[in-house]
């Protein structure tokens, strides 16, 4: 699939379904790098989880850095991006060196089930386009899917909240201060440091968090500026 193609397709299930896609545009190679780059550090087969993967851009980093041998689950709630990242599992080239190694499922994170926990998890879940009750649900069930030592990676478009917050009306303002409250409370305990990352529309910061077998951040949280 060309790179127009995917624009097109992400722009129409933006303006259809804004609550579940949360973005204008694919994320950029630099972004995906950024989200995948635990996939380089870690050795043997993974077990790789990546949710909301929309059309794909993230997941075309991850199949390329997928290691030998390891199992990859994609949870994707649309529809049309569902069928939409199977066509790629059966034509692009990419895609199809580890087609028998991974599946696509459509259905809410809340009703994925899994026998084993995963090494890596990617998300690209819109978080300020939810209820805070569903943010603090969608991020613990994430945390409660990694093996010990496993990480999660997710990204959040800079500022957006704290400028959304001046111009919006009361009921949003306390909608997204409640969700930073949630996150911060979840980087307090797991974050291991954040990327910063300048060539996206718009720009981002990756989250990476761990969890260790205490179910508490092993390390301290730094930052890291990218592309």
């Amino acid at each position: 699939m060309n790179r127009f193609t995917e624009h097109l397709q992400f722009y129409r299930q933006f303006r259809q379904r804004f609550e579940t896609t949360g973005a204008v545009a694919p994320s950029s190679r630099f972004l995906a790098r950024a989200m995948t780059g635990s996939l380089l550090t870690r050795q043997g087969p993974l077990r790789v989880l990546e949710v909301g993967p929309g059309t794909g851009a993230v997941t075309g980093e991850i199949v390329r850095r997928l290691p030998p041998g390891s199992r990859f689950e994609l949870v994707e709630i649309n529809q049309e991006f569902a069928d939409l990242l199977r066509h790629r599992f059966e034509h692009d080239a990419d895609f199809v060196k580890v087609a028998e190694r991974a599946a696509v499922h459509c259905c809410p994170l809340q009703e994925f089930q899994t026998d084993e926990p995963f090494d890596v998890i990617v998300s690209g879940l819109p978080f300020n386009n939810f209820p805070p009750p569903l943010v603090e649900e969608l991020i613990d069930h994430c945390l409660s899917l990694l093996a010990p030592g496993g990480e999660m990676a997710f990204f959040e478009y800079m500022f957006v909240r704290p400028l959304r917050r001046k111009v919006s009306q009361p009921e949003t303002r306390e909608r997204l201060g409640q969700i930073e409250a949630i996150l911060q409370q979840r980087f307090s305990q797991h974050r291991i440091r954040t990327d910063w990352v300048f060539a996206n529309v718009p720009p981002a910061w990756v989250q990476h968090l761990r969890m260790d077998e205490k179910g508490v951040s092993a390390s301290p949280s730094e930052r890291v500026d990218t592309l």
